[in-house]
């Protein structure tokens, strides 16, 4: 149940980011309880204690407060006030698993960064296994200062490739 939810919230905050998503009529909230499969293969319902939704308006706001009896919570909202009108979305979701152990997920989703969740529960890469010289660091930095400047001296919107040579000749040999 927990990996679904967390899949869910995921989902869920992909969708609201991407500017080319159809604009959809929502139906009723559901009913005030619930169903999750439990690992025993019996259904237990949840009440639900809140469920707090203000649907999409035109200009892509909206909300979502959703809580049950059993802890599980979820919290989002957006706007759409990315580029051409994309919906910037931040929300939270937190639960128990079934072992009590709690997770709280928060997270971002917006055009510039795509989805940024953080969470403790989250996998975190490893450090760079050494420190990168600083003879590597000024290379880059001097490849990147050449660029700039090369994109400075050439005339903006236009490329006209070199005029090919009229004569050619062995390379020379030293």
């Amino acid at each position: 149940l927990a990996f679904i939810q967390t899949i869910f919230a995921a989902l869920l905050a992909v969708a609201a980011a991407r500017p080319d998503a159809p604009r959809r009529s929502y139906a009723a909230p559901p009913a005030n309880t619930y169903s999750a499969p439990r690992s025993d293969d019996s259904s237990e319902e949840v009440a639900i204690l809140r469920d707090d939704r203000v649907y999409p308006s035109a200009a892509g706001e909206y909300s979502l407060d959703f809580e049950t009896a059993d802890g599980t919570k979820i919290s989002e909202s957006g706007y759409g006030s990315g580029p051409d009108g994309a919906v910037e979305t931040q929300g939270t979701v937190s639960f128990s698993h079934p072992d009590g152990e709690s997770f709280e997920l928060k997270y971002v989703a917006n055009a510039e960064g795509g989805y940024q969740p953080e969470s403790d529960a989250l996998p975190v890469a490893p450090a760079f296994p050494h420190e990168i010289p600083q003879f590597v660091l000024d290379q880059i930095a001097k490849a990147a200062r050449e660029d700039e400047e090369a994109a400075r001296a050439a005339p903006r919107g236009s490329y006209s490739a070199p005029e090919p040579a009229s004569a050619y000749s062995a390379p020379r040999r030293s």
